[in-house]
């Protein structure tokens, strides 16, 4: 077992207005969207918080569930509970950590992430989960793959972040 901290990385969707979610579900669909983001978290841990957990449509295969929660009492089928940053980081084990929500989870997770992989959809929609854009100070975008609007699908931006040296 590997005692080096993993390179920690947070994947998310986000409107142009820092809307993430509403009322537990991601307000747009986008194609090919689900498939890179399996791409990107097979093999890995993935990190995310309790209503994260219960909002998927089950136990994602060729991955790990870590749950952060505060609920000491919380269990379920294929989650591993963590209460805490540190015991999140220990548990994952492997080479990356993705961490994948939700809010709370990416706002405590950002300050010593090393990467963004962010889906930055061209959208002002209602919600009630939001993410700040990345601060150029700490954040270099390395990567970016504009893709227009078409067929009722808004225009949208996968982009790569690397956390700037201090």
């Amino acid at each position: 077992m590997s005692t080096e901290r993993p390179e920690i990385v947070l994947l998310l969707a986000r409107a142009d207005n820092g809307v993430i979610g509403s009322d537990g579900d991601i307000p747009w669909k986008i194609p090919g969207e689900q498939k890179r983001f399996k791409a990107m978290t097979m093999g890995t841990p993935m990190l995310m918080g309790r209503k994260t957990f219960d909002s998927l449509p089950g136990v994602l295969p060729g991955r790990r569930h870590i749950v952060l929660t505060r609920d000491s009492a919380w269990q379920a089928e294929g989650a591993e509970v963590v209460h805490s940053v540190e015991e999140a980081i220990a548990a994952a084990q492997a080479p990356v950590l993705s961490v994948i929500g939700g809010a709370e989870i990416y706002r405590l997770f950002e300050p010593i992430a090393d990467r963004l992989e962010i889906t930055q959809v061209d959208l002002t929609p209602p919600g009630d989960a939001r993410i700040d854009a990345p601060d150029p100070a700490r954040w270099e975008e390395t990567l970016r793959e504009d893709h227009p609007a078409r067929d009722g699908v808004p225009a949208f931006s996968y982009l790569t972040f690397r956390r700037r040296a201090s």
